[in-house]
């Protein structure tokens, strides 16, 4: 992706060499590797700022997650315990106990 945007890398910059005229540099060909330099500088500035907003965005979420874990976890440890099986008593136990007291006053209305 970002690859698609950048015209040139470091070393295509670092390697490029300008033909010399009488006079130097020829000015056009100077201005034209400057003009992709700029573009380039612009395009990474364009993906910069935008990768910053998106940490900053991903940030602010965190920070929100963050939070709603540290209420979770303050709901959970200050949670009355209200299961059977905290106080030694399970669901099959009930079920058992309940299944008993139907046979007991079940057994004894038919006599």
């Amino acid at each position: 992706m970002l690859n698609e945007r950048i015209t040139l890398s470091p070393e295509e910059i670092y390697e490029k060499e300008f033909k010399v005229d009488a006079r130097g540099y020829r000015p056009q060909e100077v201005d034209n590797f400057l003009d992709l330099v700029i573009k380039d500088y612009t395009e990474f500035m364009k993906m910069i700022k935008g990768m910053e907003k998106e940490l900053g965005a991903k940030s602010e979420e965190i920070q929100v997650l963050k939070q709603q874990i540290r209420e979770l976890q303050m709901k959970l440890e200050n949670k009355p315990e209200t299961s059977g099986e905290s106080s030694g008593v399970s669901n099959i136990d009930l079920l058992r106990r309940i299944s008993q007291l139907e046979k007991f006053v079940y057994g004894h209305m038919q006599k």
